[in-house]
């Protein structure tokens, strides 16, 4: 069996020692080094003149959802349910109160396909349900700030069963459109 030299081996450990604390070293100098480059926009410090920066997720307007009277609900309901190509067969909109429930029936529909359009502000959600027979077509806890539009196809003849109501005080609107 061949014998190494002891000097060899030491050689080859203190090589390694001081590999080590070479790169020890430099890893420890470089980590306070940052890259910074020219974007092309100016740093701006703070001054009176320059107004703060402001939170891009701005709280919502505590009114936003409360409920409207007169020309306030007109336009909002304007808003909610904006105009459609198609043909409107049913359409209302009001205000309701606290555990108040509104109950109606639209005319007979012809044959087709429908999209039925609801929509309601109130700070909490307010309850759809469209029917026709026993035949539930939308039953729906709708979050208020957002329209929801659902399309349903219907056989000749139906009359839709619509019923909204309120936990809280709310406005709704709801329409039915053949598409």
């Amino acid at each position: 069996m061949p014998t190494v030299p002891v000097s060899s081996v030491s050689r080859t450990r203190t090589a390694s020692a001081v590999g080590l604390l070479l790169a020890l070293l430099l890893g420890t100098a470089l980590t306070g080094c940052a890259y910074e480059y020219d974007d092309g926009f100016a740093s701006v410090t703070p001054t009176a003149s320059v107004p703060g920066s402001s939170d891009a997720a701005l709280p919502r307007d505590p009114t936003f959802n409360q409920p409207v009277t007169g020309a306030e609900l007109d336009s909002w309901v304007a808003q909610v349910l904006p105009g459609t190509e198609g043909q409107v067969f049913h359409s209302n909109y009001g205000t309701l109160a606290a555990a108040e429930e509104r109950e109606e029936n639209t005319a007979n529909l012809p044959e087709g396909s429908y999209a039925l359009t609801l929509a309601c502000r109130s700070p909490r959600r307010v309850s759809f349900s469209i029917s026709h027979d026993d035949i539930e077509l939308v039953d729906l806890n709708l979050r208020c700030g957002s329209s929801r539009v659902n399309v349903v196809y219907l056989p000749a003849d139906v009359v839709l069963h619509i019923k909204v109501e309120a936990k809280e005080g709310a406005n709704f609107a709801y329409r039915v459109s053949r598409i």
